[in-house]
């Protein structure tokens, strides 16, 4: 079965990468959980999509990874309003995700959340927390996120 992987699988391949794979695995294990779409024609159009998404998330090289830490770290406020209890506790959490739009709408450049590290794996308190974002092998950005009651 000829399949175009939509997410990066281990031991397979990348997003936009096309694959042979056995029938039973294609169908009962890549196309149910949206890993993979079967290629034909119209898939080949997802294909060049998914690729320009991945380059603009792509971190190029050295350089390119120390001016995405230089511009998230001169940021000056990276602030996440949510929505809290009285005593200050957040009803839910904070994410990568929730991280990285926050990072975005503050001004700063578009981060992979899989890339951002957070105390604890996750925010669950109001207040200023230290957060760190890899960007490169040899390049780790910090900041802080002020985290407020909305």
């Amino acid at each position: 079965m000829k399949l175009i992987l939509t997410a990066d699988v281990d031991n397979l391949g990348a997003p936009g990468d096309t694959v042979e794979v056995k029938d039973g695995y294609g169908r009962n294990f890549l196309l149910p959980r949206g890993l993979a779409i079967v290629a034909s024609r119209g898939a080949e159009k997802q294909v060049a999509g998914i690729r320009r998404a991945q380059d603009a998330r792509k971190v190029r090289d050295l350089d390119h990874a120390n001016e995405l830490k230089q511009a998230i770290e001169n940021l000056d406020a990276v602030a996440l309003s949510v929505k809290t209890a009285g005593t200050g506790k957040l009803f839910g959490s904070v994410t990568q995700a929730d991280v990285a739009s926050a990072i975005k709408s503050a001004g700063g450049p578009v981060v992979d959340k899989r890339s951002i590290e957070l105390p604890k794996s996750h925010i669950k308190s109001t207040g200023k927390h230290s957060v760190v974002v890899h960007l490169h092998p040899d390049v780790v950005a910090k900041f802080d996120l002020t985290v407020a009651a909305s």
